[in-house]
């Protein structure tokens, strides 16, 4: 069985959902510690002029060490208003945003107090509209209280996993010798970035996913499971979070 981790993103882009689609179970890593300027409460989306940050402002003073569980959003802010209309104006040319409109503005009108509920309900429903069905779990459920190499390699034991599947920046930070000992066969993501047609003029790649969901329709699922040909993914997610952040 092939288990991945990862932290709940923001609007996450096509590689965090082709990880889920190559794995049998995912977890969430809710647990470790939140950081700034990362995916978790950020995404890219599609405009005429490149792309906009859409970031979802949390409260982060005097809680350095916080957990991503424990984030709340700053409620003062109205941010939901800014995302919609970003959403609305930029997509409402593209083929198939009616399809999803409800959802989105839907999502919009709700008051979110804590982060991770807001992505995992994001994560949740584009994993149903990539057609990706796994197992799904949160490490709090768990009692992991290890770290790093370790912690991963307890997870995939809890979960009577054989092979664990990392980002490929995974092979700064994790020590391999451990797996080897383990037991537990190490396999690195090799997501080839897939190139579609978006409403504006060019390509920008790297974008959420739902870039793909909105100017493909259904047939965006493709691009996950691997029957499109792309752009290698190395040469383009610099500006990405792509890897686990195990703690």
């Amino acid at each position: 069985m092939i288990v991945s981790v990862h932290q709940p993103q923001y609007l996450p882009w096509l590689g965090y959902f082709a990880k889920i689609n190559a794995s049998d179970t995912f977890v969430f890593l809710d647990t470790v510690q939140y950081k700034k300027r990362e995916f978790q409460n950020r995404n890219r989306i599609r405009t005429d002029s490149g792309w906009l940050w859409l970031t979802v402002p949390v409260i982060t003073k005097e809680k350095y060490e916080q957990a991503i569980s424990e984030v709340r959003i700053d409620t003062a802010v109205g941010w939901q208003k800014k995302h919609w209309m970003s959403l609305s104006q930029n997509y409402s040319r593209a083929p198939y945003f009616s399809l999803y409109r409800q959802f989105f503005e839907e999502l919009y009108m709700k008051k979110w107090e804590k982060l991770i509920d807001l992505n995992v309900c994001i994560i949740e429903y584009l994993l149903k509209c990539f057609g990706i069905d796994r197992k799904i779990y949160f490490e709090s459920t768990m009692s992991i209280t290890t770290k790093s190499t370790d912690r991963i390699i307890d997870i995939c034991r809890y979960l009577k996993a054989d092979t664990y599947l990392s980002g490929t920046g995974g092979r700064n930070y994790l020590d391999e010798e451990k797996f080897k000992a383990s037991g537990i066969k190490l396999k690195y993501q090799e997501f080839i970035h897939p190139q579609y047609p978006q409403v504006c003029s060019g390509f920008e790649p790297c974008m959420s996913a739902i870039d793909a969901l909105f100017n493909m329709g259904e047939k965006s699922a493709e691009l996950i499971h691997g029957r499109n040909s792309g752009i290698q993914r190395k040469n383009l997610d610099k500006n990405h979070n792509s890897d686990e952040n195990i703690g």
